[in-house]
């Protein structure tokens, strides 16, 4: 009884109930309708607006630098997730590496996100120039940081 019924949830229950082949029996329910409707909740499509407020972001004015760290191993991941963290310069842990806030870098990143972190680049003193770049580094809190070095003064300035 099972095996027809079974054969008849393949047909459209409107098809089945009108040809009179079937009564309508309380305990008959199509085998797939409790696996075609999304068990995924809707509150996780909405748009986050308190990571905006706990990474620093403004989401009309993004950054335009990640800074990416690698903080899970690539052992018995798919080999796309491997060729994907090489390709992005991941292939040491917890060494970050700064990369463009762009579509293209953004989904590379997406297949690997399980396995980075992603932090944006802050500038809390503007961007370097070009011969302060060499004493730069960048701090736990994802802030890149000048480190001034101090200069000899002149000669004549310090005569008089």
């Amino acid at each position: 009884m099972s095996g027809v019924c079974r054969g008849l949830s393949s047909l459209p229950v409107k098809i089945l109930t009108e040809a009179l082949l079937l009564s309508p029996c309380p305990w008959f329910v199509p085998a797939r309708s409790k696996f075609t409707k999304a068990r995924i909740p809707k509150e996780l499509f909405v748009q986050r607006s308190k990571e905006h407020e706990r990474y620093g972001g403004d989401p009309d004015q993004p950054h335009k630098l990640h800074i990416v760290t690698r903080v899970k191993s690539v052992m018995r991941r798919p080999y796309w997730e491997k060729e994907m963290v090489k390709h992005l310069g991941l292939g040491k842990g917890h060494t970050p590496v700064i990369h463009k806030n762009t579509p293209a870098v953004n989904s590379q990143l997406k297949f690997v996100k399980h396995l980075v972190r992603i932090q944006p680049l802050r500038t809390p003193y503007g961007l370097p120039a070009e011969q302060d770049m060499g004493d730069t580094y960048i701090n736990s809190k994802g802030e890149l940081i000048v480190r001034r070095l101090l200069r000899p003064v002149d000669p004549k300035a310090l005569e008089s």
